[in-house]
């Protein structure tokens, strides 16, 4: 399963998740069932940064033409539009967030909405960055700093 589906899933089943993954993580450094297990274990992200990396790579694909193109229309940046080329988001680069009440069914959990939301909270030097392996690398760098700054 993709982790896009999860997007804009409600926290209390995401904690659930996170449960599943650090008992697997327990299961492969074989601790105990109580015993704490360290992030930096296994480098591995919470299940939130899974999601924001997994749209922003989606993104950072729709943007660099390789996805594809039916996923282009739900990926405008904000620049594209002439009413909005003065604003200062246009100068950041950012992309077009549709307002939740156009999108139907799912509104804020669409991918229209979370993945232009999730991308714009990125830094301008990670979003400029043009090769997919740096972008990847960068990219789990700045989650995993968000995830855990202590």
């Amino acid at each position: 399963m993709s982790k896009v589906v999860l997007a804009g899933v409600h926290e209390v089943h995401l904690r659930q998740l996170q449960r599943v993954l650090n008992a697997a993580a327990r299961l492969i450094v074989r601790k105990r069932k109580y015993d704490s297990i360290s992030a930096t274990v296994l480098h591995w992200l919470p299940i939130q940064q899974c999601i924001d990396f997994k749209l922003c790579v989606t993104v950072f694909n729709i943007l660099h033409n390789l996805a594809p193109s039916y996923l282009s229309t739900m990926c405008q940046l904000v620049v594209e539009n002439p009413s909005h080329r003065r604003l200062c988001s246009a100068a950041r680069g950012d992309l077009a967030v549709p307002a939740t009440r156009t999108i139907r069914l799912y509104g804020p959990r669409s991918f229209a909405v979370t993945e232009p939301s999730t991308w714009n909270s990125l830094p301008a030097s990670l979003r400029n960055c043009h090769l997919p392996s740096a972008f990847w690398c960068e990219l789990k760098t700045e989650l995993f700093a968000r995830a855990y700054s202590y």
